[in-house]
């Protein structure tokens, strides 16, 4: 336990430093993407992923698998990712939320046996998720540059820094045991190709239809994760299309 603490302490320390050296400016609209060519690269990858696994592997999950079940996986996903967020709505002071988040896990996790059903949301206590990026956010860390990561897609520097510290300090590292922790990611994986099947008229519209997939995907994150962290709905909206369009209309 002590060793987990240290490495726990090591990473907060590594992430918070990987922030303040990172460059560019505090971008609350527009978009800031030094590494374009890089991620258009990651993109493509990315896509060739999705074209030749993720999308059939979804089709087939959400053909042979009925609706119940998928939401139901879905369900224990969320409740598994339950933790996390209590501990980072810790970190961020927001005793409101850690409270709300710890009743829908408690209520989920005995009611709706073991988060399959989740009655939280259905007596009126919906999901109020939260992670290390955003607790970065709160402590006043810049958003840094856009990032395509492969295999996960649009992120941020920021972002990407509080996903690998959410890994390290997730709460269910120090109560599953080590033999059943591959439950965690195989769950969390079931979960994300319910969501490809889902939501796949728009994921493969913007894939393989928009005029530019990546900067698509690019706007479309970008103003969903400003959403998230407090802007205002269509808050750099304009700047945000206009980068879009850059270079697609000629002159």
């Amino acid at each position: 336990m002590r060793i987990r603490n240290r490495v726990t302490i090591f990473v907060l320390m590594a992430a918070l430093a990987a922030l303040t050296a990172c460059g560019g400016p505090d971008v609350a609209s527009g978009i800031y993407d030094p590494l374009e060519r890089q991620n258009r690269a990651v993109h493509e990858f990315n896509r060739d992923v999705d074209r030749a696994l993720l999308r059939p592997t979804a089709n087939a999950y959400g053909t042979v698998l009925p609706e119940p079940v998928r939401n139901g996986v879905g369900n224990v996903a969320a409740n598994l990712s339950l933790p996390g967020s209590i501990l980072n709505d810790l970190l961020q002071f927001n005793i409101e939320d850690a409270m709300h988040n710890s009743v829908r896990l408690i209520v989920n996790s005995t009611i709706g046996l073991g988060g399959l059903i989740d009655v939280a949301q259905a007596s009126g206590v919906p999901a109020r998720n939260s992670d290390f990026g955003e607790t970065l956010h709160v402590w006043g860390a810049r958003e840094g540059a856009y990032l395509e990561l492969p295999f996960v897609g649009p992120s941020t520097t920021r972002d990407t820094v509080g996903m690998v510290v959410d890994l390290f300090i997730d709460p269910l590292n120090s109560v599953v045991p080590p033999k059943d922790r591959y439950v965690l990611p195989v769950v969390a994986a079931a979960s994300k190709i319910g969501d490809r099947y889902r939501f796949k008229s728009t994921v493969d519209s913007i894939l393989y239809e928009s005029a530019d997939s990546y900067a698509q995907a690019r706007l479309l994150y970008l103003e969903n994760r400003r959403f998230q962290l407090g802007a205002e709905a269509g808050a750099g909206a304009e700047e945000l299309y206009e980068d879009l369009y850059e270079g697609l209309i000629p002159e």
